[in-house]
């Protein structure tokens, strides 16, 4: 199934906020996504764009480092030891 949908910026005319673009979804993509609208009553535009923004952060782990790491240096505190040590034995517990 393809739709296609008009590029507008926010302050032109147009009934929604956002970015609308065309994209390409295979017809049995698109009708379980309509499925999945319907039952969770939502529109298609919010499945889309929660789905859209779940892949982004699952795929840009990077990102995710970056800023626990610019957050780190901002704070610039040393590490006390006791902390580090209980830190250490959590995370050697824990599943990843």
């Amino acid at each position: 199934m393809h739709f296609v949908v008009r590029l507008y910026r926010r302050y032109e005319c147009s009934y929604t906020v956002g970015m609308k673009t065309a994209v390409s979804i295979p017809d049995e993509v698109f009708a379980r996504a309509e499925r999945l609208a319907r039952r969770s009553k939502r529109s298609r535009s919010e499945l889309f764009s929660a789905a859209l923004s779940e892949y982004v952060a699952r795929h840009a782990p990077d990102e995710v480092t970056e800023a626990m790491n610019r957050v780190c240096a901002a704070v610039n505190e040393p590490t006390d030891r006791l902390v580090a040590a209980a830190s250490r034995r959590v995370l050697e517990r824990s599943e990843w």
